[in-house]
């Protein structure tokens, strides 16, 4: 499979296919859509022998063209096989690992319904929260939405949001509160009365609009225009396969820097849980501004800055660093910045297995090792992947050197 969701398949001169709906193992009939000198990319029109893993989409909206999940022809058991079969294929050929240098990979999902709490959708011209087409413009507003929360797919398949191009609805599965942001401006919005609504503009004037959500045993303040997790089955399966990763590299009352630090939710726990010390550091003014409410009670300083230009003053090397950089990863900038803080521990959670690949060679070009690599598939029946790497510092002995890898 490609890390773009397509499984990868060759046709009767050679020609490598790009092939959207196909699994590894299957023969296929195909109608190409696209053809380039080296490429072509297609879709499947018959399964003449299917491979292993295949199943019958659960959701209607499939058949309807609905571009939001695309996987749903593959079981979830083999959704998670291949999505750890794209991580490790990226460490090797992007990456340039080889298999001595890659550890055991372990996996981890949430459940394959109703686990989103936040959707971000476009609106139609009936004002109906809609999802794209698969390669479309067009529109479809669900009548169901399996991978929605059954609060949160209320929202979608009742709402209505005249005159608007895009909401963002958001629900608490902890306290029940619901949020709706729509974008430009919220005119007539008809939602259920314990709704929270707010356009876009009346956000850039200073008013305030959140829900509260509690994940591993913290509530956790969550602002219209803050980065979240798909949901808090998402949020707790990452925050305990970072928490193991930490493990014993961080001691009580150490010191971990947070980057990307979002709401605050990674480094707070693993801080809290450690009675340790915590520096987060995030770009968005509306997530510093949650991360400040939600890191109050802990030994923690907030600070907005871009990591590329961060400028840190921590009286010291950091016990254990953890990243979580947007798609397009650090970058070598960044990762300049991360090796630099001299931790003993750094982790690194990436939503690109591309992305990833490439600052994993960063970090360990930097004097770390690879040690451990997790795939967390938070967003089942869609291709997009999750995966935390976990790399120790190659400590150097004067008499005999360890060197890192080429």
């Amino acid at each position: 499979m490609a890390a773009g969701g397509d499984a990868i398949g060759r046709d009767d001169d050679g020609r490598v296919v790009f092939v959207e709906g196909g699994l590894p193992g299957e023969v296929l009939d195909v109608e190409i859509t696209d053809e380039r000198k080296d490429f072509a990319r297609g879709r499947v029109t018959a399964v003449l022998e299917p491979g292993p893993g295949r199943t019958a989409p659960p959701c209607p909206n499939v058949a309807l063209g609905c571009g939001g999940c695309q996987w749903q022809h593959i079981g979830p058991v083999t959704q998670l096989e291949l999505k750890a079969a794209v991580v490790d294929d990226a460490l090797r050929r992007i990456g340039r690992f080889s298999p001595e240098e890659l550890p055991a990979m372990t996996t981890h999902a949430v459940a394959p319904t109703g686990y989103r709490t936040t959707l971000r959708m476009a609106v139609d011209r009936g004002g109906r929260p809609s999802y794209r087409l698969r390669h479309s413009h067009q529109l479809l507003a669900p009548a169901q939405c399996m991978v929605a929360h059954p609060a949160l797919e209320e929202l979608v398949v009742e709402g209505r949001f005249p005159g608007a191009r895009e909401v963002t609805a958001r629900v608490s599965a902890a306290t029940g509160e619901r949020l709706v942001l729509v974008t430009p401006r919220a005119v007539e919005v008809r939602v259920p009365p314990d709704v929270i609504v707010v356009g876009a503009n009346s956000l850039k004037k200073g008013r305030p609009a959140f829900i509260v959500e509690r994940v591993a045993g913290r509530d956790w303040r969550v602002s219209a225009l803050s980065f979240f997790q798909s949901g808090p089955a998402a949020a707790e399966a990452l925050v305990g396969v970072v928490d193991a990763a930490v493990g014993e590299a961080l001691p009580t009352g150490g010191l971990v820097v947070d980057t990307y630090a979002g709401v605050g939710l990674l480094g707070g726990v693993v801080a809290a849980r450690r009675a340790a010390r915590l520096v987060a550091v995030e770009s968005s003014a509306s997530s510093v501004d949650d991360a400040s409410h939600n890191l109050v009670d802990l030994e923690a300083r907030v600070e907005r800055a871009s990591i590329d230009h961060w400028r840190p003053s921590l009286g010291g090397s950091p016990d254990v660093v953890i990243a979580d950089p947007p798609r397009a990863g650090l970058g070598a900038a960044a990762a300049e910045v991360l090796t630099g803080l001299g931790a003993s521990r750094l982790i690194l959670v990436g939503c690109d297995p591309a992305s990833l690949a490439r600052d994993a060679r960063l970090i360990t070009s930097a004097g770390y090792t690879l040690s451990g690599v997790d795939v967390v598939d938070l967003f089942p029946h869609t291709f997009h992947i999750e995966a935390v790497a976990r790399f120790d510092r190659i400590v150097r002995d004067a008499t005999h050197p360890v060197q890192s890898s080429p």
